[in-house]
């Protein structure tokens, strides 16, 4: 019930307040269409932001294809409140930003010649000719200004349908461009749209390409499906398996979605648990994938606590009962619900009883520790490496005794580290 009135709040939304009426929106089409025909569409909506509008859900990105160059909207935006950032010069893209509004322009453009990583283009002011070298018939659904659909390809269709389709041959479309493999694991999984025969075998006679992508735009792509709302079901169809592990080998926990459902309520999805389920062993595979893939430290860092904490859960059988506070405390909350989590579905039944411990860490407190260095320089102790050292000491203390430690006691560390 819930779902149907929210589906029908979106619905009203967007026939009475579509995103294309906004303010800025219409003050960029005023200033792009300065000294150019009326009768000519000089920019439309195309791709993400589209879908998203046709199927009433939320806009974030919006996309735009012009029939302007690059110098072309620089000059026309020239003494306007938007400013232009150059974000992709070489595809002919730009960015404009007004207050909280970001729009990527890209000129209409022609593939000349690819290689499967880059492309040499031409500019074109041929709409249906920009259409037919897009990856997906979903994402060459073209918006007017005033909300007019022109859809070359028959994407609204494919769209209203599930239906994740190539334009044109598979086969030409993913040797223009192997990251289109990995897109369209993207939006199959998105859209849990079904997938032709001809497709599967065309990806695995390209498979290969994708090792020659820069890791950057791979590992991009990735975290990008682990965002989506139903990632988990991936494991439900053997064909999106089997290519998904040829791409990401490291990433072959899979099976430990079979219980994910049971946890859902009790934890927020997030990169970091996904990756954790998907890579987390006791061989540190985690590692080779971070290294592989540059993440960023903070991915990296937080992937390597989980592992050294998942390797010591297999001797503490008290982790998550005595000790429970005290790795709250070392680990942070969000990261001992990521382990739980891990823990959980590592093993092949849950029960109730487990379950029930995600409501025990939801009450834990984590207390501050009592000192710092101004209260050790009070105290006399010059300020250098001894400072951590005597902190260092009396927080493990700290910690061990119940998040207890006496002023005495603490004299006690101050005096044997400062003799």
């Amino acid at each position: 019930m819930k779902k149907k009135i929210e589906n029908l709040v979106s619905n009203i939304k967007k026939y009475l307040f579509p995103f294309y009426n906004s303010k800025n929106i219409k003050l960029l089409f005023k200033n792009l269409e300065k000294g150019e025909s009326k009768e000519k569409e000089v920019a439309m909506f195309v791709g993400g932001c589209v879908r998203n509008y046709l199927q009433s859900k939320k806009i974030v990105d919006i996309d735009m294809a012009t029939i302007l160059t690059p110098d072309e909207i620089k000059k026309k935006l020239q003494n306007s409140k938007f400013k232009v950032i150059d974000t992709g010069l070489e595809h002919g893209s730009v960015t404009i930003v007004l207050d909280q509004n970001k729009f990527e322009l890209t000129t209409l453009r022609k593939d000349v010649k690819t290689d499967g990583r880059h492309a040499e283009i031409k500019t074109i002011d041929d709409w249906k000719e920009d259409s037919k070298r897009r990856d997906f018939t979903i994402n060459a659904i073209y918006l007017s200004k005033k909300g007019k659909i022109f859809d070359p390809q028959q994407g609204e269709s494919d769209l209203k349908n599930n239906i994740v389709k190539f334009i044109g041959d598979p086969q030409t479309r993913i040797e223009e461009d192997f990251l289109r493999i990995i897109r369209f694991l993207r939006f199959t999984i998105q859209y849990k749209s079904s997938i032709e025969h001809s497709t599967v075998q065309a990806i695995k006679l390209n498979l290969n390409g994708v090792k020659a992508l820069s890791k950057e735009r791979v590992l991009s792509e990735l975290l990008k499906i682990l965002k989506i709302e139903n990632f988990f079901k991936l494991k439900d169809s053997k064909e999106l398996m089997e290519i998904f592990l040829l791409i990401f080998p490291e990433l072959k926990y899979l099976n430990r979605f079979k219980n994910f459902s049971l946890t859902r309520n009790y934890i927020e999805n997030s990169e970091i648990l996904l990756l954790a389920i998907l890579l987390i062993d006791l061989k540190d595979n985690h590692e080779y994938f971070c290294h592989k893939y540059k993440v960023s430290n903070k991915t990296r860092d937080n992937l390597n606590l989980l592992g050294s904490k998942f390797k010591e859960l297999q001797t503490d059988k008290e982790f998550f009962k005595k000790n429970l506070k005290n790795n709250a405390y070392n680990m942070g909350l969000s990261n001992l619900r990521i382990l739980f989590t891990l823990n959980l579905l590592n093993k092949k039944k849950i029960s109730n009883k487990e379950i029930s411990i995600y409501k025990v860490i939801d009450k834990i407190s984590i207390p501050k520790f009592p000192f710092d260095g101004k209260f050790l320089l009070k105290k006399g102790v010059q300020e250098g490496k001894k400072i951590g050292i005597i902190l260092n000491e009396a927080e493990k203390i700290w910690v061990n005794n119940n998040f207890n430690l006496s002023p005495k006691d603490f004299e006690t560390i101050i005096k044997k580290n400062t003799i």
